[in-house]
This record gives structure tokens, sequence and C-alpha cells, in this order.
């Protein structure tokens, strides 16, 4: 299934192929501040519609994930990183970017990622 998304003001917007039916919940410092609900697909199922200009990023901690953002209204729709485990490109797409995404339907899984 293909899907539209977005930051709030449109600056930073992509397209997603991939079911989505599941997300995290991650309460790292930086996901508990922003609220997002994660899901990771392969890097190439994500496809940018605005250039990567308009978007600027944020590395912490460990400094492995880019997490993008948009300097206009500030909402965080997608991140950059590499599994640890394969070794393959993925991005974390904050469902809540993306409108046609039913959030009461997901499952939800808590991850503490604040012990990493």
């Amino acid at each position: 299934m293909k899907h539209q998304g977005s930051c709030h003001c449109g600056r930073v917007a992509f397209e997603l192929e991939g079911d989505v039916g599941e997300a995290i919940d991650c309460n790292c410092s930086m996901c508990r501040r922003r609220g997002g609900l994660l899901a990771f697909f392969p890097r190439e199922a994500l496809t940018l519609t605005t250039p990567e200009t308009d978007y600027a990023t944020y590395r912490f901690n460990k400094e492995q994930i880019a997490h993008h953002f948009c300097p206009n209204c500030g909402v965080s729709p997608f991140s950059d990183g590499v599994d640890p485990r394969s070794g393959a490109k993925i991005a974390a797409v904050n469902l809540r970017c993306l409108p046609d995404v039913d959030l009461s339907q997901l499952k939800v899984t808590p991850v503490d990622g604040a012990s990493f």
C-alpha cells in the first residue's frame, strides 16, 4: 500500500510503500518528547517528494540515527539509520505523519529506548 506523509506544514513530504499495522512507542529522551509512533521500513520504501534541503537533521547519543525534522513547523516525520542486525538502511517513520493511517487500529508495542 502507498501512503502520503508530511510534516505539519508540508515542507517535508514523502511517499511510503508498505503495510502499516504495528508501531513502537519508544521512551528514549527524543521519542518521549516528540510523541511519535514509529514503524520501521527499508529505506527504499520511503521516497521524498520534496528536496532533501527542505529538512534539518539532528543526531544525539551515539549519533547512529539521523532524525529529520522540518525547520519551519518543527515536526519530525522520519529518521534514517542502519539496522544493526543486517546492516541494511532503514527509515523510522512517524506514523502520526501519515494522515490515512487509523492510529486506533495499530498494535502499539512499548520499547525501552531509555535503557540503550
